[in-house]
């Protein structure tokens, strides 16, 4: 027992120190953002292995302390080192507190162990990666990370971040380490066992290479001037030694004149329009001095404004009557100064929470400072010399890490995000200050907003609206970065229009799955799945019988449709001006879409028969043409292998053939059934494992009312538009009949049908998407828990249903409220 315990525990070691070696060249960047999709993998078969909940949880806490220590080791040594306790303290602090730091590993491992107890490993991943980044929605951690930072070496991979943030790449990266896993596991059990979890460890990479081929930022060449920003990184940092050593008046001195040469250089001899200088690049509060000296060089600087005659943009205090703020000041030429406030202070050193301050402590964390924390994200027009207005978004030091900031700038018209940050801490573990400029680029990638960011000593960048890095400095060394970048009003990302919207999705999976296993009576009851009304069928029944070149005209017609249609959804969201143009909207959708499914449906059509059962024959009938197949000559019936043009069966014969005729009909199952009933055939094929169960998930289940076109495609559409109209003639006319009383009963129906029209085309669009997801779930589930694959589909729909039903109105409501 003893020796199997050793080699038990061995085992769980390795595999953790593994992936913990993993981590940290992945973490390095450069290539080594491959490793991304498997570097949890010796980790995930050490859990796997675990068989208690302290068992796992002893693994989820090991796992939290080596990745600290592989990934984060700069940041112990950099917190002991600025604290004066020693850069060995330091580490060891942040190792003790590594379930604290990193809390994700613990609250994955206990989700996927509990899920794992009545769920297989499909349904077991997605609800542990839902937990990993539920977690880190939960828990914002002091640094921002997330592994999903790691990709942004890969051009295409990063742009995943524009839909769903650092934590949706963290989500990929997680599912596609489990599909390595499982496949590992199951090597013993034949080749599909194997083949199809690698199938899910590739769709993460496969979906993000193809969103970054299709989603890369042009170059803005049609855009105008850009903005040419200058970046001034002077390299003095130690204000509290030079104060020791020169006096608090001959510091200030010094910085700002370092500060004036190099804007001096960027104004006049490379032509900026703006100046950026870092966090607290003025020590002290600009605007309200605290001495006669302090005022001094407050008129020293609005001068030096004032001759270059750009902006000025820099990191100084603010104070008011309830404290100082670190704040960024924006000096316009001639105007008064404004200033943006610090929203995200660092614990323990710019501020301690109310709750913990005091004396005692203050004693025991002398360095801790006392400032106040700003109200969120604010916009500042950055007025050139040229006459233009820029709207721009200040973010200060660990502001950068905060998603929601740069989204609501975004939303607020920002056309560029400018950074300051003091990396001083970073002086000598320059990994640090590359994360932060990493994590801050993804600022970037998520709104589509380019971005000026200076530091005082290292990295300062200049990135564009893909986060990729244009110009830039190393680390501890004076330099001045002057840099092009296009700014414009950018169509907003998903991110911009759901704001952080994958942690909270994971939070409401994880909360429907915790409530489908407390109510067993949400669990659907079936042998099959498949319910007896389905497969109950009247006669006569509406078929088309097809021979091989109808079908395949009907399905290739069908099949652009449906392809026009995601063709529609990619160009409204890459073409802003098409979003707002109906008459456009109405062609593509016309020609794309409505013509290839018309056409599509008049070949079923023009082959459309009665098919009955009488007296041992199916009898299919045509006016007058008539076929009689006598069930005796059926030998079997199986389902199409794809449901192209529609769902159907086709029929083989005694003598081995297949009959020339395909059926397509609403119902195979219940049609087979009947056949079957009436002394036909009782052999049913499958189209092949995967996609016979597929077939069967998708046909077992009764269509609802909500489910007809005309509900969905007529009424819901009408629905919509009535109340968007409404606004809009009271917005553009006055009053709900505005444009009828002005311009006539033709022009104000025509208005409304134009706004039917577009929101039937978006709820088109909707539903179009939201089939595509569901199909793709349900052949997933078909792939990976063929057993459960009805029971996916049933929730599946549901969820399309409610999206569309109370999503879109939802949508529509919270725009009328905005409105």
């Amino acid at each position: 027992m003893r020796q199997l315990f050793t080699s038990s525990t061995a085992r769980m070691v390795a595999g953790i120190l593994a992936s913990a070696v993993l981590s940290a060249l992945y973490a390095r960047g450069g290539p080594g953002w491959m490793l991304g999709f498997v570097m949890l993998v010796p980790w995930l078969g050490a859990l796997n292995a675990r068989r208690s909940l302290a068992a796992t949880l002893a693994c989820a806490y090991l796992m939290s302390l080596a990745f600290t220590a592989a990934v984060f080791p700069w940041f112990g040594i950099a917190l002991g080192r600025y604290t004066q306790v020693g850069a060995g303290t330091g580490l060891s602090v942040l190792l003790l507190a590594a379930p604290v730091f990193q809390p994700q590993f613990l609250v994955f491992a206990l989700v996927r162990h509990v899920s794992g107890r009545g769920h297989g490993p499909l349904l077991r991943a997605l609800a542990a990666a839902a937990a990993w980044v539920a977690a880190e929605w939960l828990l914002p951690k002091l640094l921002g990370d997330t592994i999903g930072y790691g990709l942004y070496p890969s051009q295409l991979m990063r742009q995943g971040a524009a839909m769903g943030g650092g934590a949706g790449l963290t989500v990929l990266l997680l599912l596609a380490n489990e599909g390595i896993v499982a496949a590992l596991a199951g090597r013993r059990h034949g080749w599909r066992a194997v083949v199809q979890p690698l199938a899910l460890a590739a769709l993460g990479p496969l979906l993000l290479g193809l969103h970054g081929l299709a989603a890369q930022p042009d170059g803005g060449a049609a855009a105008g001037k850009p903005l040419r920003m200058g970046l001034v990184q002077s390299n003095i940092i130690d204000y509290e030694g030079l104060r020791r050593q020169k006096g608090a008046g001959a510091v200030v001195r010094e910085v700002l004149d370092a500060h004036f040469a190099m804007s001096y250089d960027a104004v006049v001899r490379r032509q900026a329009d703006a100046v950026l200088w870092s966090e607290t690049a003025y020590p002290t509060t600009f605007g309200h001095p605290k001495s006669a000296a302090g005022a001094g060089f407050d008129r020293e600087i609005l001068a030096t404004v004032q001759a270059a005659g750009v902006p000025f943009v820099f990191g100084t205090y603010d104070s008011d009557g309830d404290g100082e703020y670190n704040a960024a000041a924006f000096v316009q030429p001639g105007g008064p100064a404004a200033f943006y406030r610090k929203t995200h202070l660092f614990p323990f050193t710019e501020y301690v929470p109310a709750w913990l301050d005091g004396p005692r402590l203050r004693s025991l964390l002398p360095w801790t400072g006392n400032w106040k924390a700003g109200n969120g994200a604010r916009v500042f027009p950055l007025r050139l010399a040229d006459g233009r207005e820029i709207p721009v978004l200040p973010l200060i030091c660990l502001d950068d890490v905060d998603t929601g900031l740069a989204i609501a700038g975004a939303r607020l018209g920002a056309q560029a995000i400018l950074t300051m940050s003091n990396d001083s801490w970073f002086s000598d573990a320059p990994e640090g200050a590359r994360l932060h400029q990493t994590v801050a680029a993804f600022r970037s990638i998520e709104t589509r907003l380019p971005q000026f960011r200076v530091t005082s000593n290292g990295y300062s960048a200049a990135f564009d609206a893909g986060g990729a890095l244009l110009a830039g400095t190393r680390m501890g060394e004076p330099a001045l970065v002057v840099a092009d970048l296009v700014v414009r009003k950018p169509a907003p990302t998903l991110m911009v229009r759901w704001g952080d919207w994958v942690g909270r999705a994971a939070c409401v999976f994880l909360l429907l799955l915790a409530a489908r296993a407390a109510v067993p009576s949400w669990r659907s009851p079936a042998a099959d799945g498949v319910a007896p009304a389905r497969l109950a069928m009247t006669f006569p029944v509406r078929v088309a019988v097809l021979p091989p070149a109808a079908r395949f005209a009907a399905a290739l017609l069908r099949i652009l449709a449906r392809a026009g249609l995601l063709g529609i959804c990619v160009a409204l969201l890459l073409n802003e001006p098409l979003r707002t143009n109906t008459l456009a909207q109405i062609r593509w959708f016309s020609g794309l879409f409505l013509a290839p499914e018309a056409a599509s449906w008049c070949v079923l059509l023009a082959f459309a028969a009665q098919a009955s059962i009488r007296d041992g024959v199916l009898v299919l009938t045509r006016g007058a043409q008539r076929i009689e197949l006598a069930l005796g000559e059926i030998a079997a019936v199986s389902l199409w292998r794809l449901p192209v043009p529609a769902a159907g069966l086709a029929l083989r014969l005694a003598s081995g053939q297949r009959w020339r005729y395909g059926l397509a009909l609403a119902n195979p199952l219940a049609f087979a059934a009947a056949l079957a009933g009436a002394g036909g055939p009782q052999s049913f094929e499958q189209p092949g494992a995967t996609l016979g169960v597929y077939a069967r998930a998708r046909l077992a289940l009764c269509r609802r009312k909500l489910d007809r076109p005309l509900v969905k495609f007529g009424l819901l559409p009408l629905a919509l538009a009535i109340p968007a109209f409404h606004l809009h003639q009271h917005i553009a006319y006055g009053s709900a009949f505005g444009e009828f009383y002005s311009y006539g009963l033709k022009a104000y129906l025509l208005a409304f049908a134009l706004w039917w029209a577009a929101w039937a085309i978006g709820v088109v669009l909707s539903a179009a998407l939201l089939r595509a997801a569901i199909e793709a779930g349900t052949l997933l589930a078909a792939l990976l828990r063929p057993g459960r694959a009805i029971e996916v589909r049933r929730w599946l729909e549901r969820a399309g249903r409610a999206a569309l039903y109370l999503g879109l109105p939802g949508w529509l409501l919270a725009n009328l409220v905005g409105a």
